[in-house]
């Protein structure tokens, strides 16, 4: 069971982080409330680390436990963003930034590696740069509401490359076995 959390763990969490920051742009959420986040998604990080290690070695896999164990460093950082004064905001700024575009060097490594869908995870690569892009853009405040849309665009790419990497394999295993005849 605890295999299959870890397996399955992403499709929930990160549209759920996502839709977080989302929110937090948008001032439905405190900077208390971040601050447990950040503290809850380090945690998570680091255990999804150590407990995935030995099936995270080579391959596509150890790119993506070497964005993992990445992305919890970033996750620290920005927590320290909120405690400390008048550099927090650039913590918080890394740790962002960090994990709108940690996931495309996962996904540029696994589109390079699949030989179908691999358009879904170069799309992916697409919506983090871009979206990543947008929100920078929307930082010297031309556009409103760009920093949301960046938001989203990184937020809806990342989970989409995700659903592939997750159902994608199990689907096409099924599809393939009917097509033959054979009963999935």
């Amino acid at each position: 069971m605890f295999r299959q959390a870890r397996e399955f763990g992403p499709v929930v969490l990160i549209p759920l982080a996502w839709g977080f920051v989302t929110a937090a742009h948008l001032e439905v959420v405190t900077t208390s409330t971040l601050f447990i986040a950040h503290i809850v998604m380090a945690t998570l990080l680091a255990g999804f680390a150590v407990t995935g290690r030995p099936d995270m070695r080579e391959g596509v896999l150890h790119t993506w436990w070497a964005v993992i164990v990445a992305g919890f460093v970033a996750t620290v950082v920005g927590a320290v963003g909120f405690r400390v004064g008048s550099v927090g905001p650039i913590l918080q700024g890394v740790a962002l930034f960090s994990w709108m575009l940690l996931p495309a060097v996962g996904f540029v490594d696994t589109g390079r590696q699949v030989s179908e869908r691999g358009w879904v995870y170069f799309g992916g690569v697409a919506a983090c740069v871009v979206g990543a892009g947008g929100y920078a853009l929307g930082l010297f405040g031309t556009a409103p509401l760009l920093p949301v849309a960046g938001l989203v665009l990184v937020g809806a790419g990342q989970t989409l490359a995700i659903l592939d990497a997750a159902f994608g394999y199990e689907l096409d295993d099924t599809v393939r076995g009917a097509a033959d005849g054979d009963s999935p």
